[in-house]
């Protein structure tokens, strides 16, 4: 599964907005080539509410440990919820992994930083990852737009 592929499949769900940040659009240098993924039926960014799934395609300071220096390597990050992690990790969001290497590819694993948030990873999602992370995308999708629509609704 390529980071095209992903970004055609998440692309393709309702609400969803896209943004690949680049030289002169006024984001930070270093999320540049990077994907990030909303849930915004009206294509404005949501104000204070994170993405749903990101695609990295280095390594950020302090964010090392996948080794995506590597060529052709990229993790896909997905907030997939507390359920999907336990059942993915076999532990809660704030205990700590154990003897998992985070620069395995074809693996999920917690977030090597924001695992204790509940947060997913794949490092080069492949034959056995990809169907999971199609539904670890959809997952997450799904909770980002019921957020939403919660937030609507009690604004509304």
């Amino acid at each position: 599964m390529t980071a095209d592929e992903i970004i055609e499949f998440v692309g393709s769900l309702d609400g969803v907005l896209t943004l690949t940040p680049g030289s002169g659009d006024g984001s930070p240098e270093i999320s540049w080539g990077d994907t990030f993924f909303y849930y915004s039926p009206d294509g404005v960014v949501p104000e204070a509410t994170q993405p749903f799934a990101t695609i990295v395609t280095k390594n950020y300071p302090g964010d090392e440990t996948s080794r995506l220096d590597r060529p052709a390597a990229f993790r896909v990050n997905i907030a997939a919820g507390k359920e999907s992690f336990i059942h993915w990790t076999g532990h809660a969001p704030r205990e700590p992994d154990v003897d998992v290497d985070p620069s395995v590819a074809d693996a999920v694993i917690a977030h090597p930083v924001y695992g204790s948030v509940g947060w997913l990873a794949v490092v080069n999602p492949g034959k056995r990852t990809s169907g999971t992370t199609r539904e670890l995308l959809s997952k997450a999708h799904y909770l980002a737009r019921s957020r939403y629509e919660r937030r609507s609704a009690a604004s509304g």
